[in-house]
């Protein structure tokens, strides 16, 4: 279970009031892509109905278990990881709703192992860099290259430093799911880290949370999988297995277990 109870993103009112932001109608449409992308990275058959006999995968930081829930339909055996209990119980509603058997675990990815178990291990969405020690980054990534089996593959999808920098913008609205935001950004340590305040308006709210993401660019990500034990460590720019480049929409790296 998760023993660093002070961190902000333990705070259970602001993933709620923040739900229908992170989890709009488009974030749920580009799954399906996803997860052909993410199949054929493991060089496991697309077309087929099933993948083949106990492909096993697990899913880092699953939230409402979107990408979780699609790999369940596609037939892979699921375990799914998040520190949020309402999120999970949300996920097991839409699992059981659906008949999908898949193992909703609340725990922190830097707690969570399971030695040689997983063909696949994702941790997608942005979800990594919102420790304040670089050193929990790495057991993160540690615990993932401990929990594959030999062969298997990590994907990291995330906001490359490169990407930050070229699109920063000082502040935004954002409005979805009929909630208006207002995002401010702040880069504070030499591009280090990315500073955030989002602010939630409606009718009946003013909800304001601050936070600091850990922005990598690839290279440095890439050295950390090299660290921990990762070999053909490839760094994409899309789920279409695009290059990262200056066009790139977000960065995905990939590392496999030797």
């Amino acid at each position: 279970m998760n023993m660093y109870p002070t961190e902000w993103f333990n705070d259970d009112i602001f993933w709620k009031s923040y739900a229908p932001i992170f989890f709009d109608k488009a974030s749920w449409e580009e799954v399906p892509a996803m997860a052909d992308s993410i199949t054929a990275l493991a060089h496991l058959p697309l077309y087929e109905e099933s993948p083949p006999p106990c492909v096993t995968l697990l899913d880092q930081c699953c939230g409402l278990g979107r990408f979780s829930l699609e790999m369940a339909r596609r037939g892979f055996s699921v375990t799914a990881v998040d520190i949020n209990a309402a999120y999970l119980e949300t996920a097991r509603e839409d699992a059981a709703y659906e008949n999908l058997a898949l193992s909703f675990v609340q725990d922190d990815v830097r707690s969570f192992v399971l030695q040689n178990t997983f063909d696949i291990v994702t941790n997608v969405y942005t979800s990594f860099g919102y420790f304040a020690d670089t050193a929990h980054d790495r057991l993160t990534v540690k615990n993932a290259f401990e929990s594959l089996k030999t062969n298997g593959i990590y994907v990291v999808e995330t906001l490359g430093k490169e990407i930050a920098v070229r699109d920063f913008v000082e502040r935004e609205w954002l409005t979805r799911e009929g909630l208006t935001v207002l995002t401010e950004y702040k880069p504070i340590n030499d591009w280090e880290q990315l500073w955030n305040r989002w602010i939630l308006i409606n009718e009946q709210t003013r909800f304001e949370k601050v936070f600091v993401q850990r922005l990598y660019a690839a290279s440095e990500l890439r050295s950390i999988f090299a660290e921990i034990g990762f070999s053909d460590i490839a760094v994409y720019g899309d789920w279409d297995a695009s290059p990262y480049d200056n066009r790139a929409r977000t960065m995905i790296v990939v590392g496999r277990r030797s």
